[in-house]
């Protein structure tokens, strides 16, 4: 393979390599099980301090996902990828914003940190081995707002404005409907 070629399919690889991890974090922000099974493979590990284990385990963890949970949302930053053949090592960092029922009141919080993820190159495909998480700082931003009473005294035409774990519009929207 020339030098261009090689240069393509890093290229190719680093793509699909986001692309599993934007695949991932949108599964655990909708509880969505086939996208979160697409990232990792079978015999994966997880260790997020909070808890450990092997796939198996891990999903049954984040699916259906706590009840008290009632939105969250990972945004991705950097990506830092060394490539090693059919396996490669990425650090991904990551702001994570957790809306929480305490009973009482909702309250909003937020965790920044970093994936360290291995992945595994297996009939054309990556995918997720193993991952560990990183905290570097955590904020609880307090009570939440009321999402009926819309945004900066506005309120929403439609219900469906305000995001959400489960029944999110954003499912339909990918699948075609309005």
């Amino acid at each position: 393979m020339d030098a261009t070629s090689e240069d393509l399919r890093a290229l190719l690889d680093r793509d699909r390599i986001r692309q599993c991890i934007e695949r991932l974090a949108r599964g655990e922000d909708r509880r969505d099980g086939a996208m979160i099974k697409a990232a990792y493979w079978p015999d994966s590990v997880t260790d997020y301090g909070v808890f450990q284990g092997d796939f198996d385990a891990y999903y049954a963890w984040v699916i259906p996902g706590s009840d008290a949970i009632t939105n969250t949302q990972h945004v991705l930053g950097q990506s830092y990828t060394e490539l090693d053949g059919d396996s490669a090592r990425v650090e991904t960092h990551v702001v994570s914003y957790h809306r929480v029922d305490m009973g009482t009141e909702e309250r909003d919080t937020v965790i920044g940190g970093r994936y360290l993820d291995l992945f595994e190159k297996r009939d054309g495909e990556w995918r997720i081995a193993g991952r560990t998480m990183l905290y570097d700082w955590y904020q609880d931003w307090g009570q939440s707002i009321d999402w009926s009473q819309g945004v900066m005294g506005m309120p929403f035409s439609q219900e469906w404005f305000s995001g959400r774990a489960n029944g999110d519009r954003s499912v339909d929207f990918f699948k075609g409907s309005n």
